[in-house]
């Protein structure tokens, strides 16, 4: 068990929701920053869409979320429907191992 710290302590129950909401806020700028960055791979950034709303990619190349996807992310339809392929692909060698 940790202790809070000692500022925690002397904070107004409202000083610590308010403090927990400005987490919350940052954590999900980050998290919309991750699935939107140039810097990141189709891979990473669909990852970080489905960590987000707790959703897989679906499988289906006509599924009508991989157009919100592809601009959730960024990312053209073709390099969404690429990553699928990829997965798919990857599921193959896998269950063949």
């Amino acid at each position: 068990m940790t202790l809070p710290a000692a500022h925690q302590l002397i904070q107004t129950p409202a000083e610590r929701f308010a403090h927990e909401e400005q987490e919350r806020v940052e954590k999900k700028r980050r998290e919309l920053a991750e699935q939107r960055s140039d810097a990141n791979t189709p891979d990473i950034r669909i990852r970080a869409w489905e960590r987000f709303h707790g959703l897989r990619l679906p499988t289906d190349p006509a599924h009508p979320i991989l157009d919100v996807i592809a601009v959730s992310t960024r990312l053209t339809l073709a390099q969404v429907r690429q990553e699928q392929e990829a997965r798919a692909a990857r599921a193959v060698v896998k269950h063949q191992d």
